[in-house]
């Protein structure tokens, strides 16, 4: 499925960025991708802000020059734009839990591995909350946030031996930002889900459709979330 004239402004170090680059790739929505490189400080140019004024990445660029920024406004886009194949659901109800369940796992996963990565990172002193705003770090965020992560695995643990997927019995934006919260813990804060749990299997049997991921590139028939090696 090809767009006209769209740019996504993106980061491969950037989590959200990814959150929306498996998202198309599950959709097979082709698009032109533009690198910020984020190490050299390129989301703070004055060429960016005019862009995305958050200086954050993702960032969506229309035809007609308009700006999205915000996943999930991003994926509503797409969704609107471009409905074959939507992975936030079709019939109101399959909406609103897809809606519900990626919020909740946006709160109580994602939110909490980005607050202590930030407010523990040392070369994010002074950038404990990204933005064109400093803030400095705070320290007990990082205990209360290593909580957080765990409740998080747990309580998600729970859900997917409850459910095939996180929202219900289809995968949704839901799968994704639980798949790209387990990496993000794993890699930035070596938090990995525990060994032996359903939700940590083997991610090379869940075959996927999205091209981004590299444990596998054609259909999907498991619904569990695992670190990619």
């Amino acid at each position: 499925m090809k767009t006209e004239n769209l740019k996504l402004y993106q980061s491969n170090a950037s989590p959200n960025s990814r959150r929306v680059r498996i998202y198309l790739a599950e959709r097979g929505i082709c698009f032109a991708l533009v690198p910020v490189d984020l190490g050299a400080k390129e989301q703070f140019s004055s060429a960016f802000a005019a862009i995305n004024p958050r200086r954050v990445v993702p960032a969506l660029v229309l035809g007609d020059g308009t700006t999205i920024g915000e996943v999930s406004a991003i994926w509503r886009y797409f969704e609107e734009a471009y409905p074959e194949r939507p992975l936030m659901g079709t019939a109101p109800k399959e909406k609103a839990l897809a809606s519900m369940w990626e919020r909740r796992v946006e709160l109580e996963g994602f939110a909490a591995v980005m607050e202590t990565v930030r407010n523990k990172a040392p070369h994010l002193r002074g950038r404990a909350i990204s933005g064109p705003h400093d803030y400095e770090q705070i320290p007990a965020i990082v205990d209360r946030g290593l909580r957080r992560i765990q409740d998080f695995y747990d309580d998600l643990e729970a859900r997917l031996a409850a459910s095939p997927f996180v929202a219900g019995e289809q995968y949704t934006v839901a799968d994704i930002t639980g798949l790209v919260t387990i990496d993000f813990a794993s890699k930035a804060l070596s938090l990995p889900m525990p060994d032996g749990t359903s939700t940590g299997c083997a991610i090379a049997s869940a075959e996927r459709t999205s091209t981004e991921h590299p444990a596998g590139r054609s259909g999907r028939n498991c619904a569990r979330l695992c670190p990619v090696p």
